[in-house]
């Protein structure tokens, strides 16, 4: 069973900086193409950000590109999420993705298979 495990949430004041983990489990971590997903109170899901699994292809959402670094570590099969210069618009759950399927596009949820149970960043003006 693939399990997706979610770390480095808080509460920070708008100008910080975080930096989310998710550890994978139960599948060949350098098979799997990552990203990381968001859900703000009463809004969609959206993309934040893709990594693939040789680390070639990287994309970001529009509104983190120059603030936000997706990285992963195949040795330790975690992938991570650095965020700096928070906004309080960054307030939401953001969700660890995994999949097997060859270029997913970055941005449709629908092409990941596997989540986490998200973890809650929250940013204070």
């Amino acid at each position: 069973q693939v399990q997706l495990v979610e770390s480095g949430g808080g509460l920070v004041q708008a100008g910080g900086s975080l930096r989310l983990s998710c550890a994978i489990s139960g599948r060949n971590f350098g098979t799997l193409d990552m990203a990381w997903f968001r859900q703000a109170p009463g809004k969609a899901r959206d993309f934040v950000a893709a990594i693939s699994r040789r680390t070639d292809i990287i994309d970001y959402a529009d509104s983190v590109k120059g603030r936000f670094t997706i990285s992963r570590d195949n040795t330790k099969n975690t992938v991570n999420l650095q965020m700096n210069n928070l906004k309080p618009e960054d307030t939401a759950v953001y969700y660890c993705a995994g999949t097997g399927r060859f270029l997913p596009r970055p941005g449709v949820r629908d092409d990941y298979t596997y989540w986490g149970q998200g973890t809650q960043v929250t940013v204070s003006s």
